[in-house]
């Protein structure tokens, strides 16, 4: 086994850490606080390549694996949840189910602009009577002539608001079970029909936007079926199975932050005479977060070694997804207790990485979910 980074997943490490270090983490506050979606710093992300790593250069992407995807997704969310939950979501979910499942036509339409960085896009399945339970999707999408007449509701969705292009899923008929065929269409955000708000008020990822989607007789061309139209749940699940390792990442960020945070402050501050470093209780707090980060990460790249290597990876990235989060929640709390009273205060930010990294736990299939995916993977 060969736990080094290429010479190009080295280089993108290092990359990402400045950009995020010197672009993103000079506005990290304001952008949690202001709850603003930091649109030039994805435009710059496009520019630098960030947005289309896992994609060929034929659809404007960087040619890049799943492991140099989530290295970056890692390294913007040790900075920032809230650009990191947005950056991850681009590309693991408004952007990869066209490139798994598209035709050439769908790619060069709308792959290139969201992986050359020229766009964003959402991914639209959770509803409000419909999220663990995805199969209980209502949307429906019905064919009238060449054209998909979709109507239905969307919500807790990431990015809409800036997005160029949703993937969404509705139900397009039965099979010959009698159970709903889901399918997932491409719908452009500026079609008519489509209306999009922002107003939810959140306790952490604030500047990442969530939105509602209402669908109103949106029409869109049936050439707009992503993939197989009776394989529509599968290929979200595969997708779903891809996302998780993003989000895995970015608890991974989130938990690697804490860790350093609470590093740096037992070390600089002093009680009885000497730096809380010193303490065993102290000693004992941060050698736990740090074991964990480490397993985290080795689980996290090693789902995404199996996704690039054409290996199943189902089981390993829901290992990743929950315990990468779970770390990450445990990791920030206890950065908080190490800080004591100034743990609780905005201004030492450990605060905001316990807010962000408790969305982490229910995103992306919640905590309980990933146990029943291992469960099944495991023959039970």
């Amino acid at each position: 086994m060969d736990f080094n980074l290429t010479k190009e997943q080295t280089m993108i490490r290092k990359m990402v850490r400045d950009f995020a270090e010197e672009v993103i983490r000079p506005r990290t506050i304001e952008i949690d606080t202001e709850a603003k979606f930091p649109l030039d710093i994805f435009e710059q992300m496009g520019e630098l390549g960030l947005l289309g790593i896992p994609f060929p250069e034929e659809y404007g992407g960087s040619g890049g694996d799943t492991l140099s995807y989530a290295i970056a997704v890692e390294e913007i969310g040790r900075v920032c949840g809230s650009t990191g939950l947005s950056y991850a979501a681009a590309v693991s979910l408004g952007a990869s189910p066209i490139y798994y499942f598209g035709t050439e036509e769908q790619k060069k339409e709308f792959l290139t602009p969201l992986a050359s960085g020229e766009a964003l896009g959402a991914f639209g399945l959770t509803e409000p009577n419909a999220g663990s339970d995805a199969g209980g999707t209502k949307t429906t999408a019905v064919l009238d002539g060449e054209d998909f007449v979709i109507n239905g509701e969307k919500c807790f969705i990431t990015n809409a608001s800036f997005a160029k292009t949703l993937i969404v899923t509705a139900v397009t008929g039965k099979n010959e079970k009698g159970k709903n065929i889901i399918s997932a269409i491409i719908v452009p955000t500026d079609a008519e029909g489509v209306t999009i708000t922002s107003n939810y008020d959140k306790m952490g990822v604030r500047g990442s936007d969530t939105a509602e989607i209402v669908l109103d007789n949106v029409r869109v061309p049936k050439a707009n079926l992503l993939g197989d139209e009776k394989k529509g749940f599968s290929q979200f699940l595969y997708t779903l199975d891809g996302g998780r390792i993003s989000i895995a990442a970015l608890g991974l960020g989130i938990a690697q932050a804490s860790l350093e945070k609470a590093l740096q402050y037992a070390k600089e501050r002093k009680q009885f005479g000497k730096s809380i470093s010193n303490f065993q209780a102290i000693q004992f707090k941060l050698a736990d977060i740090a074991m964990e980060v480490e397993l985290a990460r080795n689980m996290v790249y090693k789902s995404a070694w199996l996704k690039d290597n054409d290996k199943p990876f189902t089981k390993e990235s829901a290992y990743a997804k929950l315990f990468a989060t779970e770390t990450a929640f445990r990791a920030a709390n206890q950065a908080i207790q190490i800080h004591g009273g100034y743990g609780y205060m905005r201004e030492y930010e450990v605060e905001r990485y316990l807010r962000d990294a408790k969305l982490l736990e229910i995103g992306e299939g919640t905590s309980e979910i990933q146990r029943l995916v291992i469960a099944r993977q495991l023959g039970c």
